[in-house]
């Protein structure tokens, strides 16, 4: 499928139904597919990170999860179709795997959170198999452990909530390294949300672009993490300026 070169960082114009379909495409192949959750976050930091940048343009998949992007693919004339956030993804995808048998694994957030967001699936898709959950790190010293416990699982769908970047990143070292896994997303704080140990922002303020604001309001603290949006507006609004002075008439 053809990206969206966002600041040179591809996103995918995809619906959720579509990208749906596509894991039911990937979960027909023998190998691992990453999935990234990409939002303005992810594209600033992909431009001062080589490393992640890379891991975005070879991911096999980068959904738009953010308004932002959805504004700036107005801008350049390359609309995306909608939004698809990772953390409306995690139902959709659970509901799938409890559909066609798909044993799904949780991995990270704090400890007990993956095992309670497992229970809470479940009872929503009672059909749904949780192959296993597990907090850990995505620290080098744990990656062994952990990959065997989800080798041992025979899990086919991964979650793996150890926010942006060390989970995309996770996902990408481990990629030959997981036997049985056909689709790996980083989902973020999604877990947090199923589980109610975090609030997601009221409906207005999502259809307003301004989920960022209630995060920042209840976790003051993110504040330098939250600089990267009017760092994106700016290299948007840049590269649209220089974009336009280079087609210009002479």
């Amino acid at each position: 499928m053809n990206s969206i070169s966002i600041l040179n960082t591809p996103v995918h114009p995809v619906t959720m139904a579509e990208t749906m379909a596509l894991c039911a495409q990937f979960a027909a192949e023998p190998r691992l597919h990453q999935i990234c959750t990409t939002n303005p976050e992810f594209i600033m930091r992909a431009q001062d990170d080589a490393a992640f940048r890379q891991l975005l343009w070879d991911a096999d998949l980068c959904v738009p999860d953010g308004v932002g992007l959805l504004l700036a693919g107005k801008w350049i004339g390359r609309p995306f179709p909608e939004r698809v956030p990772g953390s409306e993804m995690v139902y959709h995808l659970a509901e799938h795997c409890a559909e066609k048998g798909w044993r799904l694994f949780l991995l990270g957030a704090q400890e007990g959170i993956a095992a309670q967001a497992g229970r809470i699936f479940q009872e929503k898709y009672p059909a749904l198999i949780i192959a296993g959950t597990y907090a850990g790190s995505p620290s080098l010293e744990e990656n062994e452990t952990i990959v065997s416990l989800i080798n041992e699982s025979r899990a086919d769908i991964l979650y793996v909530a150890y926010g942006n970047p060390k989970q995309d990143m996770w996902i990408g070292r481990n990629k030959e390294r997981l036997k049985t896994v056909r689709v790996a997303i980083g989902i973020g704080a999604s877990l947090d949300f199923v589980t109610g140990n975090a609030i997601r922002a009221p409906r207005w303020m999502q259809k307003l672009g301004l989920e960022w604001l209630h995060r920042l309001i209840l976790e003051p603290w993110r504040w330098r993490r939250m600089l990267a949006l009017p760092r994106f507006v700016f290299a948007i609004l840049r590269a649209r300026l220089w974009a336009t002075q280079r087609v210009a008439p002479t």
